[in-house]
């Protein structure tokens, strides 16, 4: 009998012991069908809610949030918005259903709608995310053939909650046995500024030489707006979630001048296109492009673009074969208006 009581008493004292160990921050968690799950909110992301109840403390339980329905709790929780809103405060459910969050800033709590909420809890972004690579390609052959080829390619993205920065260069050079047959460099740097989550206000600047082109320096100062069409997480499938894709148009100046061929410049209207589509882990599809087309003659237009695909072939390290193709519809005289560039290079990719 005795030995009954003390069994129970240490059941009761484990059950206190559970209550307080929770207690500050139990959340009661309203679903569909009418049931209700007591525990601590972890996260929600990927359209997962994980909580942590006092009856699988060690493994977190998942919870589809298309079921909730409704959260109440004394602790302040943190929601990540789709319209780009973060709200902190303390979740309420009503008796009738309607879902508020109670922040410092007002006195009102603010409805909103399960559809809205894209993350709970989510992880702390840092100020500035970097992300970029850095490409070589290069041949040598001697002997009967006696051929030298090198290409250098490098790109870096900095983004913050408003401001995304954009740096591409490329170098190409090749020789043979009659002497250089190929030396061109490209580079692009654009500054966007995000007035919303989507859109945004854009200036950009190219510069680009081509010895074969008879091309000493091609340069475009450019501003406009821009619209990101689809961003990081639009998608729930692991095969779109980090698929990216921007628009701009804008005006600017656009000035070429020529070694020999009479200089040439002109007001242009600028389009561009920017997707990246990472399908796996290990391969990444990419494709970007520039249009400048003359607003003082229609027959004076440039178009540059390149794609191609990445692959990651060891921990960083990424193996690229691209396509880069020019077009000016008003080239040098004697020179052709199109080139095309097959580029197979090395690199290391790097995210920070």
């Amino acid at each position: 009998m005795h030995k009954s009581k003390w069994v129970l008493c240490v059941v009761l004292i484990s059950m206190v012991m559970t209550v307080v160990a929770y207690a500050g921050t139990m959340a009661q968690i309203d679903l569909k069908d009418g049931s209700r799950v007591f525990g601590e909110i972890l996260d929600m992301t990927e359209g997962k809610l994980t909580v942590k109840t006092a009856f699988s403390e060690e493994d977190p339980i998942i919870i589809h949030w298309s079921e909730v329905v409704g959260i109440t709790s004394e602790e302040p929780i943190t929601l990540e918005l789709n319209d780009g809103m973060t709200l902190t405060g303390i979740p309420t459910t009503d008796e009738a259903g309607n879902f508020h969050v109670q922040t410092k800033l007002l006195n009102r709590p603010l409805p909103v709608t399960m559809d809205s909420v894209i993350s709970v809890n989510p992880p702390e972004k840092k100020a500035v995310e970097y992300t970029g690579n850095i490409s070589f390609g290069g041949a040598i052959n001697s002997g009967n053939t006696k051929q030298k080829n090198a290409s250098f390619l490098g790109e870096l993205i900095a983004r913050s909650d408003r401001l995304r920065l954009t740096i591409l260069g490329r170098w190409v050079y090749g020789e043979d046995r009659s002497g250089i047959n190929a030396r061109n460099s490209f580079g692009t740097i654009k500054l966007d500024f995000f007035i919303t989550k989507r859109f945004y206000a854009y200036s950009s600047a190219i510069f680009e030489q081509d010895t074969f082109q008879d091309l000493q320096l091609r340069t475009s100062i450019n501003a406009g707006p821009g619209y990101q069409i689809i961003d990081k997480g639009d998608f729930a499938s692991s095969y779109f979630q980090e698929m990216q894709l921007n628009a701009e148009i804008g005006l600017g100046f656009f000035n070429e001048d020529f070694k020999i061929a009479p200089d040439q410049n002109y007001v242009t209207g600028r389009w561009a296109i920017d997707f990246l589509w990472p399908v796996l882990p290990t391969v990444t599809l990419f494709h970007q492009h520039q249009a400048f087309p003359s607003l003082e003659s229609s027959s004076d237009y440039y178009i540059t673009s390149q794609q191609g695909i990445r692959l990651n072939i060891w921990e960083n390290f990424v193996s690229s074969l691209q396509v880069n193709w020019r077009y000016d519809n008003t080239p040098s005289p004697g020179f052709k208006k199109s080139d095309v560039l097959y580029l197979l290079t090395i690199g290391y990719a790097f995210v920070s």
